[in-house]
């Protein structure tokens, strides 16, 4: 009786898997048109992923890249898809993207991932005017600095910058991977100095202008400016323009629970950790980069993990423009992800089948006068 049992449990398994495959239930008869619509193969399934952000406030505006080959009208759009906690999504096919050029639906889409080599800035802070924290910061940005180092790839390029009261170049790009963590053990704070970090975050946005590719500033640092000349409101603006991501991993709380120890009768018991850390927050917003809070060395994987998700996955949009002219006024650009079934809105479900909302990042138009190629 056992057996029959089991066997029976078997067959309604068999029944209800081949039924959902085919988007049937048990008693349903020949598949209707509108049941078309629920079918899992209307969605797309992508890993689940965390329920909040790793970054802290909200993510500013992200760019994407568009180039337009006048000779073969070919567009190539490079773009990201996230979900709303910032999640790059997998698993979004070619026909999934409905490309429109000023309001006419592009044929023959290619869609493609792309994995870029990247040339990183890191910049850390190396001391300042309060000298019973400065062993507690070299310590700090010695362990996550080093880090990095574990997540680069051979063919991207880093550069190596400290400051105090002034900006200094540890490693230029040109150098070896194998010279790198050297730097590290050799990274000894100065006895007193001030720290000015607007004026190096600024030297150092400017620097970056000239370098190529995908491209960040990754800063590790109090956000504590003592001397400046710069301003804040000029280092912000400077940043929103600069075309260059600034990824911040604030080290505020760390130091704020190591000067708790000299108790609120030493100077920097006055510092204002709080704005400083809201600043970080602010200048990785004006860039389109992200600002990390760092509670724990524990959280510095994670933390690069995201920045290196962040920084070189993108989706890589290809199509032949319909447009025939080779320059002209410029064209609006729209990108939809799609149910090629239906045309509608693409629907999308984690792991656990919880629906997911995406965000495409793309420009709302090119201009093919000022975009090159052959």
């Amino acid at each position: 009786m056992k057996g029959k049992t089991h066997l029976s449990m078997v067959s309604s398994f068999i029944l209800i898997f081949v039924s959902t495959v085919y988007g049937q239930s048990p008693s349903s008869q020949a598949p209707k048109a509108s049941a078309s619509r629920s079918t899992p193969e209307s969605q797309v399934t992508v890993p689940s992923r965390p329920s909040s952000p790793l970054f802290t406030g909200e993510q500013g505006s992200q760019q994407s890249e568009i180039e337009f080959a006048s000779a073969s009208r070919t567009v190539t759009i490079k773009l990201q898809v996230e979900d709303p906690n910032g999640y790059f999504l997998p698993n979004i096919r070619r026909e999934n993207f409905a490309v429109y050029e000023d309001g006419v639906r592009q044929n023959n889409v290619d869609v493609e991932v792309e994995h870029s080599p990247v040339s990183i800035a890191l910049l850390m802070e190396s001391g300042g005017r309060y000298h019973e924290l400065n062993g507690a910061i070299r310590g700090e940005v010695r362990q996550v600095g080093r880090q990095l180092l574990d997540v680069i790839g051979r063919d991207d390029k880093i550069a190596l910058l400290r400051y105090n009261d002034r900006l200094e170049t540890l490693a230029d790009f040109n150098q070896g991977h194998e010279a790198l963590d050297r730097v590290f053990d050799q990274f000894a704070p100065p006895a007193f100095s001030e720290a000015n970090f607007y004026d190096a975050l600024l030297q150092t946005l400017d620097r970056m202008r000239d370098v190529g590719g995908r491209k960040a500033i990754i800063v590790v640092s109090s956000g504590i400016d003592t001397f400046s000349r710069a301003t804040y409101e000029q280092v912000l603006e400077a940043a929103q323009n600069s075309g260059t991501p600034i990824y911040t991993i604030g080290l505020g709380h760390l130091t704020q629970r190591e000067s708790a120890t000299y108790g609120p009768i030493a100077p920097f018991a006055r510092i204002v950790w709080s704005s400083a850390e809201k600043q970080l927050e602010m200048m990785a917003r004006a860039s389109g980069g992200r600002a990390y809070v760092l509670e724990s060395d524990a959280f510095v994987p994670a933390i690069y993990d995201d920045i290196m998700e962040h920084l070189r996955v993108r989706y890589v949009v290809t199509y032949v423009s319909s447009n025939g002219e080779r320059a002209g006024a410029p064209r609006r650009i729209r990108v939809e992800l799609i149910d090629p079934k239906t045309g509608e809105a693409l629907r999308m479900r984690d792991s656990n089948g919880k629906p997911i909302t995406a965000k495409v990042f793309v420009q709302e138009s090119y201009s093919a006068n000022s975009v090159s190629g052959s």
